[in-house]
Order: C-alpha cells, then structure tokens, then sequence
C-alpha cells in the first residue's frame, strides 16, 4: 500500500515513492537509470542514456513556448546509503521503508534519499503534467554525484542547447542559491607489516556513536564531532601512557559526510587495565561534556573482546595516530565576501584497514576559493607526508561563482515573492553542487538552485519537509511558466 499517496502535491510524491522502490546508492544507478529511460519511451519523449547511464530527456514546449530558449532542469539520481548500527537492510538489494511523521518523510533505519531524488520526482512530476506551459525542456539526471560527480564529469558537451539552468539540489526551501564551493579528495595510504598479537594483552574494542555527522559541507560549521578525531585522541593517549597496540581502526563512511561512528580493537598487558580503565572514565566523561550541546546523543563504550590473530606494527601505529591528531579538520576560513558563508573547510571522513597491511585515511576539502582548496589540500598531504602516507588527490571539481545580475535570478526571485508574499534569500553554499561543471562545459548559463527543506542529510536521521515541497513545486512551476519567450 502506498505510503505517500495522501501527500500532495501527489504527483511529485508519487514518483517519489517509486524512486524510493529502486536501489539507487552512488555506484548502484543502473537501475534507476533504466527507470527513467522506461518513463521517457512510455511518453515518447527524445532521451538520451549515455555510457555513464546519465539520463537526458527532452521535453517540447507547449503552445507559445516553441520557440523559446529551453530550460535546462538538473539533478542527482544517486543517494548517500547509510544504515543505523541496528538496521539490517541491504540497500544495494533493497528499496526503503518509508515513514510518515507529523510534517516529515523518513525511511526506517536508513537515509531517505531526499538528496536527491525529490529533484528527480519534482522533474519527472513536470514531464507529466498537461496544465503547466513551459519552453522546451532537457531534463538532466546525472549518476554518482555523491561520489565524485562522475555523471556531471563524463556528461558530453554539446548535448544540451538551453539557455537556463535550474539545479534542484539545495535543501533549504525559501533560498536561492546561486553559487557553491568547489572541492578535491586527499587520501593518504598507510601501508604496515602485520605483527602476531603479543601475548599477555587485554584486549578492548572502544565504539563511538550517536554522533549526529551530516553533510561534510553544508553542516561543517556546526560544530559537530568528527567521530575519527574523538577516537585518535584516546587512541594516542593510550599509545604513549599504556602500551596500547592496535589491531583495528573503523571509521566513518563516505569522504562527503562527517562522520558519526567510529571503533577500534586494541589491547594493553595486564598490569595497564586498570589504569586504562579509570582513564577511558576520565575521556569520556570530558569528551561528553564538550559535545553536551552539540551531540547530546553521543555515547561511548568499552567492552573487553577476543584477542585478534595481528596487530599493527608500531612504528606504522605511531605514525597514523599522529598523522589523524595533526591533520586539519573543520571551518579553516570564513568568507570575506559573502557575510556568513564558510569559505574553505577540510573533514577527516573515514578511516579503513580495507586489506592486509593497508590503512587508508580519506579526507575532503571545500572552498569558494579554487586556490584556497587547494592549500587546503596541500596541508593535508603535507601531514600525511610526513607521516609516511602514500598520498593522491582526485582531479576534483570547479566551484561556481555566483552572478548576481542575471535574469534568470531576477526571475525566480520575483516568482517567489508572487507566491508566497514574502522575499527569498540568496546566498550560496559551502557544498559541491554539479552547476560548476555545467558551467564549465556551457559558460552561458544562467543558473539557480532551490529545492525543499531536507535535515540530517546523509544520515539516517534524514527528513523531508511535506510542506516544502508543495513550495518547492509551485517555485518551480512558476518560474518556467514565466520564463522569457524568445
């Protein structure tokens, strides 16, 4: 039975709903990707399915608006998949379990997906409707933007001839966002010679969760703990006051989210236990009361465990929990042009031992400014470096610097206060969005972003906000009902 078939406006949630049916994690978009190939054919509506499995698919003007510059509608159809510590659910198998409560969408267990696949419903809702006019349309749904923007990155030039663009990968209904933070990966690997576990240690694992994490741009001025940083500081402690060895270091997921978990195996001989112990009191109750207004869900425990086969060797240990306790993490710079904005940050997101005598330490850095990023980047690796890390950075992604002249702006800013008798905000956003890379490929662009009200994003704390994307549907209906007729 459909959950959300009461919600309105009822077209938009209705795909919704169905999208949410699909497996669709970044990496996992075949089949989401041969939906929209299937919805475009059933309309015969031109589409394109390109090698990346990025879908386009063009759309006619309606009467009056043959002739007029088309409008470029863009979104992600991949999503960020994270479970909760007790949630069971396969996500690269299985669709999600939604819920309803109060004014708010969520799925049971996981991340909803909201990011962004409402954007893929709210375009696939316009494909549809027969009362909205519009200019021609090139409705693109790009794959992986969560991982890189692969789908922005592979997207062909010269596919696409609009003149306007509206992204509809923002999270915050009643803004505007007409610009956004351009980024790169640095991750640096560790690579370790696997030591039998000595004999005579107590062995621990230290679990830290309930951390709220978030988005690794839009939500890393909040001051949320990063679960990694929390955990190194006990871990380095323990190194140097009781001969900790470490056999295991897990945590964090994905390079664009603040991590909210981590754990590690370790062990200490005998005669350290029982100052470990009174310590790990003395940490926690320290770390707590720092985060008690920021995190008042965060929880650490110890639990005594089994003996691993190895451990890593010490010098490698030594050198990673160094390298985790100096490397930068957080807001490094605030803008001077944009009141409020954070211009350049860096996140220490995952910490992996993904084989055999390899660590890998993955980090994210943001900036508005392209060579801010990129000290930002070099900083990192500099520390990495000197820890003995293998270091490599992805090609990375353009920012988008914001026009605040153009029509299209003007426009959408008029159509909102119509609406809703009341003035947008605009701004722009310490996140990567994929209008950068547009913008790149087609420098004539004018561009916007909106979208609804989205919390807890890349968490499966993630809500939709109902209200929000009734406004959401009329913002965008409106704006491409009023757009010029050339």
């Amino acid at each position: 039975m459909p959950i959300l078939e009461h919600l309105q406006p009822q077209a938009v949630f209705a795909q919704f709903e169905q999208l949410c049916a699909i497996p669709h994690g970044s990496g996992n978009t075949k089949a989401i990707s041969d939906y929209l190939v299937r919805f475009a054919a059933a309309r015969g509506l031109r589409h394109i399915q390109d090698e990346y499995n990025n879908v386009i698919i063009f759309c006619p003007g309606t009467p009056g608006y043959e002739a007029a510059a088309p409008v470029i509608l863009q979104g992600h159809m991949d999503m960020v998949c994270e479970t909760a510590p007790d949630c069971a659910k396969d996500m690269t198998s299985e669709g999600l379990d939604l819920f309803v409560n109060g004014d708010t969408i969520g799925a049971r267990g996981t991340t909803l997906g909201g990011d962004d696949g409402i954007a893929v419903a709210m375009a696939l809702a316009i494909l549809d409707a027969d009362d909205i006019p519009h200019p021609p349309l090139e409705v693109v749904l790009t794959v992986d933007e969560e991982t890189g923007l692969t789908g922005a990155f592979g997207l062909g030039e010269g596919m696409l001839t609009g003149k306007y663009l509206v992204n509809l990968d923002s999270e915050d209904e009643g803004e505007i966002f007409i610009g956004c933070a351009g980024g790169l990966d640095t991750l640096g690997t560790f690579h370790y010679t696997p030591e039998p576990a000595p004999a005579g240690l107590v062995w621990f694992r230290i679990h830290l969760f309930g951390l709220k994490g978030g988005h690794s741009g839009d939500d890393i001025e909040k001051g949320r703990g990063n679960s990694n940083k929390l955990l190194n500081r006990y871990l380095s402690y323990g190194t140097a006051a009781f001969a900790l060895r470490l056999a295991d270091f897990n945590g964090g997921n994905l390079r664009n989210a603040i991590p909210r978990e981590a754990s590690a195996l370790f062990g200490v001989p005998v005669e350290y236990v029982k100052p470990m112990l009174a310590y790990f009191e003395t940490y926690k109750a320290d770390v707590l009361a720092e985060y008690a207004v920021t995190e008042p869900t965060f929880e650490i425990t110890l639990a005594e465990e089994q003996a691993p086969a190895e451990v890593v060797d010490l010098a490698t240990q030594r050198r990673l929990l160094d390298a985790i306790c100096g490397l930068p993490n957080g807001v490094l710079a605030m803008s001077h042009a944009v009141e409020g904005l954070v211009e350049t940050s860096t996140n220490l997101a995952s910490v992996k031992f993904p084989e055999r005598g390899v660590i890998v330490v993955t980090t994210s850095q943001r900036s508005s400014v392209g060579s801010a990023r990129d000290e930002a980047a070099a900083s990192v690796e500099a520390v990495l470096r000197l820890a003995g890390a293998d270091v490599i950075h992805s090609d990375g992604y353009p920012g988008w610097n914001p026009n605040p002249d153009s029509y299209l702006l003007r426009l959408t800013e008029k159509t909102y206060q119509d609406l809703f008798d009341q003035a947008p905000k605009v701004r722009a956003i310490h996140a990567g969005l994929e209008c950068g890379l547009f913008l790149e490929k087609y420098p004539h662009l004018e561009m916007v972003s909106f979208g609804p009200t989205l919390r807890g994003v890349h968490s499966p704390d993630e809500r939709l906000e109902i209200a929000t994307v009734d406004k959401f549907w009329k913002l965008l209906s409106g704006v491409i009902s009023a757009i010029e007729k050339q």
